[in-house]
């Protein structure tokens, strides 16, 4: 009850209102501006054990964001709860620069949702590139704030299914999101430690060098790094150049995090 209690009052959600396929747009339009993606813990070296306990203490109540174990961890738990038939998956993201998949292997993590008899991939752990839709999973395209989104079926080493997407004000033709697995559910939170730890470790992992803050709302897409401040809206790209201080003030203006 209180994971259920604190989710809705983190993001803002009705605490009366049930959880359906038909309403869990918003519901992720709402969590995906309420939980910025971040890798400040990864930064620190925190390789503690993933469990309901330390997740609801990590987003709930320290108010933190998170990498996809993190974010879609705690979605997973609070859709679970609500008496949704879902499902934790593992995927490998394509990284356009290595015209590859990432060679930290299949460290993504996301979600597989039943309802109404149909299949859906769920996902608010995915940076900048987030559906902020049930995607689903027999390839009818969606369209969201965020762009267009679609899951299509294809064996690869990493899974049977491609998520594929064209992200508003940044993409021109369809790409590879990431690969995923609907074979070999991730039973237990507990399981996604050790993804955490490859993250968290590995030469090539990209999240264990820089920050990197990034957060969706229905109108804009920002990404803050130690240098610069990007947004993309329907007026274009902005871009500014900045420094440490600087750094500390928009963390906290655009993804409530208090830096020291």
């Amino acid at each position: 009850m209180e994971l259920n209690h604190l989710f809705r009052k983190r993001i803002g959600f009705f605490e009366s209102e049930k959880i359906t396929a038909a309403n869990l747009g918003i519901l992720l339009e709402m969590t995906a501006a309420a939980l910025p993606f971040e890798n400040l813990g990864t930064l620190s070296g925190d390789l503690s054990n993933l469990n309901e306990e330390r997740l609801v203490d990590k987003i709930l109540l320290k108010n933190e964001g998170g990498l996809c174990y993190d974010l879609n961890g705690i979605l997973y738990l609070f859709l679970k709860e609500n008496g949704l038939d879902v499902r934790l998956i593992r995927g490998s993201v394509y990284v356009p620069d290595l015209n590859g998949f990432s060679p930290t292997g299949r460290t993504h993590a996301a979600i597989l949702l039943n309802g109404e008899g149909k299949g859906y991939l769920v996902d608010t752990g995915f940076g900048g590139n987030l559906p902020l839709r049930p995607v689903p999973m027999d390839g009818t395209e969606i369209s969201s704030p965020n762009g267009d989104f679609r899951v299509n079926q294809y064996d690869s080493e990493f899974g049977d299914y491609l998520l594929e997407m064209k992200l508003k004000y940044k993409d021109s033709e369809w790409r590879i999101g990431y690969a995923f697995d609907s074979r070999e559910p991730i039973e237990n939170v507990s399981d996604l430690s050790e993804m955490k730890k490859i993250i968290t470790k590995h030469p090539q992992s990209p999240f264990n060098k820089k920050p990197l803050l990034t957060r969706v709302t229905a109108n804009r897409s920002m990404v803050l790094t130690e240098t610069s401040f990007i947004q993309w809206t329907e007026d274009g790209v902005e871009k500014e150049v900045i420094d440490a201080k600087r750094f500390k003030q928009l963390a906290k203006e655009f993804y409530n995090i208090e830096l020291k």
